[in-house]
């Protein structure tokens, strides 16, 4: 490997256009498939394709015909123009097509309208009978009363009132109607009248972007006409709320987070390198190779992946920051040898013999601490430590062979001076931007002893404080801390409140598609039950309810019907006769059933009716909806429970029906973390441990002396995390891993330049390397706080956790590990030399 590195380093400087030529053919090639790279923003994209949750969700949104829900919020103080408009909304809307329109409605005015004058077979037989008996005792009671006959005139046997709320009761629980006095009528509406919502049914999925955006400006433009179509609806406030909009801006805010953070973290890390050397061609070189480095790696995450999601589209900053250290390194060494006198083929052989072994050590330990993630069976650490891997080993690659022939053209057209740090302002800058590791140069020989202490003690709040932290759950269960921060869009969640408002917060709910019509009743039958086996308590049943196109359709028709004719009968006669005034008659004309009343079933039920349970094909009654509990949407720890209720369903039949949706998902993905953070923890520590002892296989005090100082760093992190009260996510927990192969280069560094320089000065380590080093923790730490300017809570908490570990590293390695190495210094040169 060595006479390959010394030989091409010979090319490099006589032909340095060859590499160059042949990494601009392969940065076009990858250039290609980078531009075809995709993004996907929903939670799914973190599982793998073959998750059953995946699998049984995408079934579902393939066969139903509400894959999204657009809801549209009118606010207006009257309530007739609420009401005139969204009835007028809902033609038009139906008339953009089935392609992007399911189903629309304002209220519930067809199921009203079908389903009161039927609600008397939702009784049960013996609730009917009895009915039956007390209208005909009433109508007894008024034949006497009115022939004088009554006897005892202790009042009717049931009123009119009476009557209604028994129709009602249980018409109200199928949905048909509500009381009399509510004043909505079956609109979706607020109360007051002030706010009216309709509710839009589409076939496209979640994730089509090409579809769903022309979608939207298709809904915004009818509703628009709608709007100008009369002067009333002018003032008519309009707001949209539902998973396809918030999908869709979701999209596209995390897009703009991505290259917002992405573009942050780069130039805040090259502002640092030209900080540091105060050159403008090492600001180009870093520049350039780390655009190509990107490049390549993102080209080959399209051919392998194809994709990136919410938690490896934040990699560009991440990839940057840490990849661009390999050429902080190499330079750094190369202008070192140019300040001593070197010529340019001089500095560019020793800063290539000198560099290529800490940097492709450093390179392998962070890729290697990366592909810890791989061996998860989360898809998306699985892609998060791929990409970041082949991104460490890539730019690696890239800086090996664009650094010195970039350097050798730049020395071409505009030579350095040998010497020239030193003359003028910017001499003097550029001589202090070198120094960084002096100041460290300076503390550590004042206290050791303290120092190297205080690192003993820090590994010991370790250990105390990663058993306490552990023992009280550091899991996050509130969906809403790894979520984009609602503030960004005021309006979208505005609008979300005013529908929330009017519908209630548990109006989504999960589908769960079955074989079978009746499938699904006997599904549902299920779920009843075991919703009435659990505790009593609100808070420990699984779910709030259960719902199926069957609760539409009354059991027991043919017995229940020649009885509720009966009934009907005799309240009609009973108005004819005077026994039941105009304003009784009012209150339950919808509920008395039709003269020629006959049994139904689901092929009879209205279109508007059995849409939300219809399949695109049309196919009724295969759908069934489990309604979470309202107040708990974004509390994992409910939707574990919630989503098990449902996830697996044995039918007395014997088969089983799967269930998916948003909950299961995120059950998934949890239980993927919490069995995936054990593994790729031991794995990461495990590779950096065999790559120091590797690298350092003739020196154990060196290897012993680089895991101390990477154990005080992890340490101290952990005491961070505890003492912070930081929680794991799905997106932050790989910060976790990640920070054994990035915090050991640094010490790794440290100690190369130690030994290599066959010195037994550590001092002089620190004030040569240590400058290097910081710069390339800093530029890797402000990749890392970019992240703390994303919109999304849960990468910012990634940013924090991984800037702490990468200052608690970085801080160990200056500090604790010279410190080390100089009592040792201390005690050889007090050790008495032997006489001959």
């Amino acid at each position: 490997m060595k006479e390959l590195i010394e030989r091409l380093s010979d090319l490099q400087i006589r032909r340095p256009w060859v590499p160059l030529g042949v990494v601009a053919v392969i940065t076009l090639v990858f250039g290609f498939f980078t531009t075809r790279l995709e993004l996907r923003t929903r939670y799914d994209a973190l599982l793998p394709d073959s998750q059953p949750s995946v699998q049984e969700l995408h079934r579902v949104e393939a066969r139903t015909a509400s894959a999204q829900t657009v809801l549209i919020l009118l606010e207006h103080p009257e309530r007739k123009v609420l009401r005139a408009m969204g009835d007028a909304l809902v033609p038009k809307l139906m008339a953009l097509g089935p392609d992007i329109v399911g189903g629309v409605e304002d209220g519930t005015q067809a199921a009203r309208a079908f389903l009161a004058p039927r609600a008397g077979l939702f009784l049960d037989r013996k609730e009917l009978e009895q009915l039956h008996d007390d209208v005909f005792a009433r109508w007894d009671y008024e034949v006497a009363k009115e022939q004088g006959l009554l006897l005892d005139d202790s009042g009717p046997p049931v009123t009119v009132d009476d009557i209604e709320k028994r129709f009602r009761k249980k018409a109200g629980e199928k949905g048909a109607t509500e009381a009399e006095e509510d004043p909505r009528e079956g609109y979706y509406e607020r109360k007051d009248g002030t706010a009216l919502v309709v509710q839009i049914r589409s076939p496209i999925p979640g994730g089509d972007l090409a579809r769903t955006g022309p979608a939207l400006e298709k809904i915004r433009a009818t509703v628009a006409a709608v709007q100008a179509s009369r002067p009333e609806y002018a003032a008519v406030r309009v707001g949209y709320a539902g998973d396809m909009p918030t999908g869709f801006i979701e999209y596209d805010r995390i897009r703009n987070d991505l290259l917002g953070v992405g573009a942050t973290g780069i130039v805040l890390f090259l502002s640092a390198v030209l900080l540091y050397f105060m050159r403008l061609r090492a600001l180009l070189v870093m520049g350039v190779s780390i655009a190509v480095g990107l490049v390549w790696t993102f080209g080959l995450t399209q051919i392998v992946i194809g994709h990136l999601n919410v938690a490896t589209g934040f990699l560009v900053s991440i990839v940057a920051g840490n990849g661009i250290n390999v050429g902080i390194l190499y330079q750094s060494r190369y202008f070192e040898e140019r300040r001593r006198g070197a010529s340019t083929t001089e500095a560019l052989r020793t800063a290539v013999r000198e560099t290529w072994q800490p940097t492709v050590i450093a390179a392998l330990s962070a890729a290697a601490s990366y592909v810890s993630l791989m061996v998860t069976d989360f898809s998306a650490f699985r892609d998060f430590g791929f990409i970041a891997a082949i991104g460490m080993i890539f730019c690696w690659i890239v800086k090996t062979l664009m650094v010195p022939p970039l350097l050798v053209l730049l020395e071409r057209r505009r030579p350095i001076e040998s010497g020239d740090d030193g003359r003028g302002v910017f001499g003097r800058i550029r001589r202090f931007g070198m120094g960084y590791g002096r100041i460290f140069a300076w503390i550590v020989p004042r206290a050791p002893r303290l120092i190297f202490g205080l690192g003993v003690a820090v590994v010991v709040a370790g250990v105390v404080c990663g058993v306490a932290y552990v023992r009280r759950d550091p899991m996050e269960y509130d969906l809403g801390r790894f979520e984009n921060d609602p503030n960004q869009n005021a309006e979208l969640h505005r609008a979300w409140d005013g529908v929330i408002e009017v519908l209630g917060a548990g109006h989504g709910g999960m589908v769960v598609l079955a074989d079978t019509p009746d499938d699904a009743r006997a599904l549902e039958n299920k779920l009843q039950k075991d919703w009435d086996a659990a505790p009593d308590d609100p808070d420990l049943k699984p779910f709030a309810a259960v719902h199926s196109l069957w609760d539409m359709v009354a059991e027991d028709q043919d017995a229940k019907i020649p009885i509720l004719l009966e009934i009907g009968e005799r309240m009609e006669r009973a108005r004819s006769r005077g026994f039941v005034t105009d304003a009784d008659w009012k209150k339950v004309k919808d509920v008395i059933p039709p003269h020629d009343l006959r049994p139904y079933g689901l092929a009879d039920l209205p279109e508007a009716l059995a849409r939300p349970f219809s399949e695109k094909d049309g196919t009724r009654g295969r759908l069934v909806l489990i309604e979470p509990r309202p107040s708990a949407s974004n509390d994992l720890r409910y939707l574990l429970r919630y989503s098990d209720s449902f996830r697996e369903t044995r039918l007395p039949n014997g088969k089983i029906v799967l269930g998916s949706g948003r909950a299961v998902i995120f059950a998934d993905i949890l239980k993927a973390v919490v069995r995936d953070i054990p593994r790729a923890v031991s794995l990461s520590l495990g590779l950096t441990i065999l790559a120091v002892i590797v690298t350092f296989r003739r020196g154990g005090w060196h290897a012993a002396s680089v895991l101390f100082a990477l154990l005080v760093g992890v340490a101290a992190e952990v005491v961070f995390l505890y003492a912070a009260d930081v929680k794991i996510n799905f997106l932050n927990f790989a910060a976790l891993p990640i920070t054994f192969g990035i915090g050991v280069d640094y010490a790794v560094n440290v100690v190369q330049r130690y030994r290599a320089d066959g010195s037994t000065d550590v001092l002089e380590a620190l004030r040569t390397t240590g400058g290097a080093v910081v710069l390339c923790s800093l530029t890797t730490m402000l990749s890392y706080l970019a992240l703390i300017g994303s919109l999304n809570r849960g990468i910012r908490s990634l940013g924090i956790i991984a800037a702490v570990g990468e200052a608690s590293c970085l801080l160990a390695a200056l500090t604790v590990l010279p410190a080390l190495w100089l009592l040792v210094e201390r005690r050889r040169e007090r050790r008495p030399v032997a006489r001959p």
